[in-house]
């Protein structure tokens, strides 16, 4: 029997960027996951800050993977307009 494969699958779940300039003493991390709560629902977890310390940490909840994965991947263009790079 054929199962489809869940968003999960399929689509990136992970992605981790940086953005470093000298010039401006930045060094920065933004890291995004998608992953699933013990509900059931899948949640985007968001991480940023300072590379080689402890940054922010947030949890956004979604119905479901595809909603979750759309957000991550909006996020991450945003990121990248703004000079982040994987």
């Amino acid at each position: 029997m054929y199962h489809s494969p869940i968003q999960l699958d399929v689509f990136p779940t992970d992605v981790q960027m940086r953005r470093i300039d000298p010039a401006r003493n930045m060094r920065r991390y933004y890291r995004l996951s998608v992953q699933r709560d013990l509900f059931g629902r899948a949640s985007l977890v968001r991480e940023w800050g300072r590379i080689g310390f402890r940054g922010q940490m947030m949890v956004e909840t979604h119905p479901d993977e595809g909603k979750a994965i759309t957000a991550l991947m909006k996020l991450a263009g945003a990121k990248k307009r703004r000079g982040y790079v994987d």
